[in-house]
């Protein structure tokens, strides 16, 4: 018993065409709280989102004068993972900083 199957390669070819779109990103954003200290927040910032001194200081004090500011933007499993280990570490040291996580909106 033998098949006879004809292929159209132009079909095969549309069938293959995969519409890919590149990953949704989140903004990590740090809150504002009474208790952490400004120099713990730098220190986060740099450590864990590998910012340098200066943009560290400066993401601080807009999280400390606006309420919250953003750490960096980044694809959703890397978002939550910098979120955890922020927390873990404000909990080991005993602060309440807290990180959020929002979608980037598509302009």
């Amino acid at each position: 018993m033998s098949l006879n199957i004809t292929i159209n390669e132009n079909e095969l070819k549309e069938e293959q065409k995969v519409d890919v779109k590149p990953p949704p990103f989140y903004k990590v954003i740090m809150l504002n709280d009474d208790f952490t200290t400004m120099e713990f927040v730098v220190g986060v910032l740099m450590g864990i989102f590998h910012k340098t001194a200066e943009e560290a200081e400066q993401i601080m004090l807009t999280i400390h004068y606006q309420g919250r500011g953003v750490c960096g933007i980044y694809p959703k499993d890397i978002a939550q993972t910098r979120i955890q280990q922020v927390h873990l570490l404000a909990q080991t040291e005993q602060h309440p900083l807290k990180c959020i996580m929002e979608p980037v909106s598509e302009a």
